[in-house]
């Protein structure tokens, strides 16, 4: 039974998709960093491709991501086409520079398909004529289904793209009217019928809890609905409201939010919900079917953590293409100008655009690895390496939501809510500030 805990719900903490979080950037980690680490991948090496779009048609307001609206046609096509210029020249000068196979590739934002169709099918040939990609590659895409005519997910699959994540958050009709983000159901479904008949076999749904005026049964019935379409995989996040660092977050009102002890039943209630209906739990927030490459790599213990949330691609590095996308090495973060003029200008320029991020010492990769491991297993072994993390532990373990067995360290079923938090005991770095709550 898992049990709401007033003392550490409402705590914050990191969703740790990356070790040392984006708190630890610093503008000492630059260009220079970042064609090094490039420079150091070995012919071969699987790597995987981030593509950033920072546009959306229209802004959601619990949305945190980095994006902007594009309004008019006119104004629309003018800065869109500005923007995929820069990110083909960025392409070219970071394929001239990689040896590796890429293994994957995702589109995110924003909304991609703030782009047209043909745009994008037109970057995917360029990844692959620029790139070793492999045949068997992932390519994935987020979509907003309030921006897809029926020619749309056609167009996609004959690009080659085999896996959509549809950003459905609530079919609650009164929550959607609060968020600023009108979808009825049936947009949904056609979107997912169009994919499954062009042959585009995962199919990926975020959902949201703790929205404005969104009750129990608003989340149930959406879970209910979801269900019926048979997503491969599902994420159910947390909304975390943060007005004074995201001003768009201002037009939600704060009393209108659930309380932490209700955000606590939702989450709860998703994992009840999705696990009944046999669905694997991948943590506490993400669900696949049994079938799902996602599931069977939860269970032989290959599943991944970066920058995109849980992963199973084989990829040792990340590159991020576009303003404010984040490449991960194996002893380097760095993350591209947040500024589309200023990234624009670098990659116009054939210069690579990273201006801030963080060199790992060899403490860090150890702590990113038993993180990584904790989060995607639910249970590590550190041996004797961390007695003050482990002393830390010991009243999770006394409470049993983990077991402590020397240095082993297992999450109790109870225990996975509170993932997050029992991680922050590996982490050198963790203050407490700039993050949203653990559930």
């Amino acid at each position: 039974m898992i049990h709401y805990r007033p003392d550490l719900a409402a705590l914050p903490a990191p969703r740790y998709t990356s070790y040392p979080t984006a708190a630890q950037f610093s503008g000492g980690v630059g260009a220079a960093e970042q064609a090094a680490a490039i420079a150091r991948i070995a012919p071969g090496t699987p790597v995987s491709l981030y593509l950033h779009i920072p546009y959306c048609r229209q802004i959601c307001w619990y949305c945190g991501c980095n994006t902007g609206a594009v309004r008019g046609d006119a104004a629309r096509d003018v800065r869109l086409s500005a923007y995929v210029t820069a990110l083909e020249a960025e392409i070219a000068t970071v394929a001239a520079r990689i040896k590796g196979c890429v293994t994957g590739i995702q589109f995110g934002g924003g909304s991609p398909n703030s782009l047209s169709a043909s745009v994008l099918a037109r970057i995917i040939a360029n990844l692959r004529e620029n790139f070793d990609v492999a045949d068997d590659a992932e390519v994935g895409i987020e979509l907003d289904p309030r921006a897809l005519d029926a020619d749309y997910i056609p167009a996609l699959a004959a690009a080659g793209v085999n896996r959509i994540s549809l950003g459905v958050q609530t079919l609650a009709p009164h929550v959607q009217a609060r968020i600023n983000r009108i979808q009825p159901f049936e947009m949904i479904a056609d979107a997912v019928k169009s994919a499954r008949d062009h042959g585009i076999e995962g199919i990926n749904f975020d959902l949201m809890y703790g929205l404005p005026t969104q009750t129990e049964t608003d989340l149930a019935e959406t879970i209910a609905q979801a269900l019926t379409l048979q997503p491969d995989r599902v994420a159910v996040f947390g909304y975390a409201h943060m007005p004074a660092m995201i001003a768009r977050q201002k037009m939600i009102v704060d009393a209108e939010l659930p309380d932490a002890e209700l955000r606590f039943a939702q989450a709860a209630l998703a994992h009840r919900l999705f696990t009944a209906a046999s669905y694997t739990a991948i943590g506490f927030d993400h669900f696949a079917r049994p079938d799902d490459a996602m599931a069977i790599a939860a269970a032989n213990g290959s599943l991944r953590r970066n920058f995109q949330g849980y992963t199973t691609d084989p990829g040792e590095a990340t590159i991020g293409l576009g303003t404010t996308a984040i490449s991960q090495f194996d002893d380097l973060i760095v993350q591209n100008d947040k500024h589309v003029a200023g990234w624009r200008d670098t990659v116009l320029a054939g210069q690579l655009a990273g201006d801030r991020g963080v060199a790992l010492t060899e403490d860090d990769r150890a702590r990113a690895e038993v993180i990584e491991r904790l989060l995607c297993d639910g249970e590590v072994d550190v041996g004797d390496d961390y007695p003050p993390a482990l002393a830390a532990l010991q009243p999770y373990a006394d409470d049993g939501l983990i077991s402590l067995d020397a240095g082993a360290v297992r999450l109790r079923p109870e225990g996975w809510p509170y993932a997050r938090l029992i991680a922050a005991a590996f982490d050198a770095h963790f203050d407490g500030a700039r993050h949203s709550r653990a559930v």
